[in-house]
């Protein structure tokens, strides 16, 4: 059977443009298809502009700490234009960056939309064309999730929107309670908007540590944010001075923007799934072994549209393990377990491994050691605000299975220590390893003090 193809990527984002080059690097002949930009969700509008307009907002912060340090600061002033403008730029240059990747990689790049037709066929909308792939890769990530319909969806935008707004609200209204509801609650709020959180669970980053959760939320709080937990959306509509909120218990806000950030959907429609005989999970997204292959031997797929973990890491992994696998010669299946992750909040969070919970659940003994101070920058500002940082460990093994951290450089300390946790370090090896003086990671390798320690009574 003649095939114009060996592999044949639907979606040029971080997974499936990762894919491609690595499966051309192992000789294989590639097209990849793209309906919007290359760079995908991650790059164009994920990631890498929400990272940068978090930069943006934290230069407030900046210029109000210089006084305590002896500065003299002029009044500053913030243009919106001027930093989504500069955005723009920067996601132009990576995008073209990408492109010249693939292009250097001897990936063919079809820009248009492609859906399958059967196991080996996929159309190609722009001109109809009908071309034969060998093996199919889906790495078409996801969307946004605008929830149930209510009354004045119309009037309400998405993370996507949020990025090319023409002015900064004064007003903003965000409903949601994850990654991109809390860290676009803080861009906001960083930019100078009076901005309400709207989240229907108990509180905020659900499946977070239940520290870090509660943490996070009396620091947004303390920086001005109203957090309003238990509630949701009911209705959108317009007013002469802006648009009116109702929410379930009635009660009405009066914002400039409402933008939902209720998760993400497996960007699956339209695709042809159903021709092809791919499965689909319950929650609509497609169902893989732990070699990305779908119910389909030729079909695979990756990234946030297979719903395992929705990180670009993780999605860029799991393109570069189906390549080695299928045509590397090197089967790989990618290890979900112990992936550090960052919430880009103020302050961001860092996290790695098990909650508290978790760990009770799971081992018969659990050590806790948590300590919350003040970082050293604040101390000549006054601020209240303190940083949170927590290790879980199984008291049977000592080693640490959890590692959680609420205050600035949470990432990068995340980061960092993901090795040692990957690697199964115990709590006497973070013990045994020197400080580094004076820095807020090294309390990490200085906690002595064990804060509470549970034993599960075996069943009888």
């Amino acid at each position: 059977m003649a095939f114009d193809y060996d592999l044949f990527v639907i979606g040029a984002g971080s997974g499936g443009t990762r894919a491609a080059r690595v499966a051309a690097g192992h000789g294989a002949k590639v097209a990849v298809a793209e309906s919007f930009r290359i760079g995908g969700t991650c790059v164009i509008r994920g990631c890498v502009p929400k990272k940068l307009l978090v930069y943006g907002a934290q230069f407030a912060d900046a210029f109000a700490d210089s006084v305590g340090f002896g500065w003299t600061p002029q009044l500053p002033r913030f243009d919106w234009t001027k930093l989504i403008a500069n955005k723009d730029i920067e996601i132009a240059r990576l995008e073209t960056a990408y492109t010249a990747n693939l292009t250097r990689a001897n990936v063919t790049i079809l820009k248009t939309r492609a859906v399958l037709q059967d196991a080996h066929t996929v159309r190609v909308l722009a001109d109809d064309r009908r071309i034969r792939a060998k093996n199919i890769l889906i790495a078409t990530g996801a969307w946004p999730g605008m929830g149930t319909g209510i009354a004045g969806i119309e009037h309400v935008i998405s993370s996507n929107e949020a990025f090319h707004l023409t002015g900064l609200p004064k007003r903003v209204l965000v409903q949601g309670g994850g990654y991109i509801a809390v860290e676009f609650a803080c861009i906001f709020a960083g930019l100078g908007s009076d901005v309400t959180l709207v989240y229907r669970g108990e509180n905020i980053l659900r499946g977070f540590d239940d520290d870090v959760r509660a943490h996070l939320r009396t620091e947004m709080e303390r920086r001005g944010i109203k957090v309003i937990c238990k509630r949701i959306v009911e209705a959108v509509e317009t007013v002469d001075h802006g648009l009116c909120v109702e929410l379930s218990d009635h009660g009405d806000i009066v914002v400039d923007t409402v933008m939902f950030a209720t998760g993400r959907r497996p960007n699956v429609a339209g695709l042809g799934l159903e021709a092809a005989g791919v499965r689909l999970g319950d929650k609509g997204a497609i169902e893989v072994d732990a070699y990305s292959r779908t119910s389909v031997p030729h079909i695979y797929a990756v990234g946030d549209v297979t719903d395992r973990l929705a990180l670009t890491p993780v999605a860029i992994r799991e393109g570069h393990a189906f390549a080695d696998t299928v045509f590397g010669n090197k089967p790989t299946a990618v290890d979900h377990i112990d992936v550090p992750t960052a919430v880009f909040s103020e302050p961001e969070v860092g996290v790695i491994g098990l909650t508290e919970t978790q760990a009770r659940e799971r081992f018969n003994k659990v050590e806790i050691y948590k300590m919350t101070f003040r970082p050293m920058k604040t101390v000549f500002l006054g601020s209240e605000a303190r940083m949170l940082m927590k290790l879980v460990v199984d008291g049977a093994t000592d080693r640490v299975v959890g590692c959680h951290i609420v205050g600035p450089d949470a990432a990068e300390i995340i980061q960092a220590l993901g090795v040692a946790i990957k690697m199964g370090a115990t709590k006497a090896d973070f013990d045994a390893t020197m400080a580094v003086h004076p820095t807020v990671g090294e309390e990490f390798v200085t906690m002595r003090t064990m804060t509470a320690s549970y034993i599960r009574e075996a069943a009888e």
